[in-house]
């Protein structure tokens, strides 16, 4: 039966018949699906995009598979994804579900069988309900603790300094914090949110980002609650 909302599928893979043929046959189902050839086009496309489910390879140019799925479940823990991938033994599988694919299907793979797959994962994804914090508005458009409130449509905190407005990158920042309140992020996953996949980029760029946000958020700076550091690994964002 064909839909009539055209649910976007993403699908990044390098052998182009592959991905034309997948690309046909998604839209045979009814959904509107798009091409990546590279990881890095791939993040691209999927933060311009905003697609309802990735198909992913792992072998890649450039980028793998696994560093581009790292860094979706930085920001999105809810998009499914699907591994389809001609590395199929059972360390590969184990270590893809590790890294938060939702499913994982080994090349040689039966046409039916990924759309069965594909199928199941939107449907639970239509299931699940929209993550929202106590801590958001009812619209998800403000988040509040400890005094502190972010306006992210604003781009705008009141805070301890009363307000300020926030940069691009304070912003996607905050996001992931929050996301991820009260697990440990390394300074590398922050910089490949903040700044992309820069080897260029210092680690001393994310200290100093976090300097300011304990500057704005924290009534003692020197001694942060919700801004932590972690020795040896990096920061924690806490608010229960």
């Amino acid at each position: 039966m064909k839909r009539t909302d055209r649910k976007r599928i993403l699908i990044i893979e390098d052998d182009f018949h592959i991905a034309e043929g997948l690309k046909l046959n998604l839209s045979l189902q009814g959904y509107e699906a798009a091409i990546a050839g590279s990881g890095t086009e791939g993040l691209r496309v999927w933060k311009e995009w905003n697609p309802q489910l990735i198909v992913l390879d792992v072998m890649l140019p450039g980028l793998d598979g696994l560093a581009v799925l790292r860094h979706i479940r930085l920001e999105d823990e809810r998009l499914p994804v699907l591994i389809l991938s001609a590395k199929g033994g059972t360390e590969d599988i184990v270590k893809g579900f590790t890294f938060g694919v939702d499913d994982y299907l080994a090349k040689p793979f039966n046409l039916e069988e990924f759309i069965l797959r594909i199928e199941r994962l939107m449907t639970r994804a239509s299931w699940r309900p929209e993550a929202a914090a106590t801590a958001f508005d009812h619209k998800g458009q403000c988040y509040s603790f400890g005094g502190n409130t972010i306006d992210f449509e604003r781009m705008t905190a009141t805070c301890r300094q009363g307000t300020v407005h926030l940069t691009d990158q304070e912003i996607r920042l905050l996001k992931v914090f929050i996301a991820h309140r009260g697990r440990p992020l390394s300074r590398k996953d922050l910089l490949e949110v903040g700044w992309g996949y820069s080897g260029d980029t210092a680690t001393r760029t994310v200290d100093n980002f976090i300097v300011r946000l304990r500057r704005y958020f924290e009534d003692d700076p020197q001694n942060p609650v919700f801004f932590k550091s972690l020795r040896s690994v990096g920061y924690q964002f806490d608010h229960t």
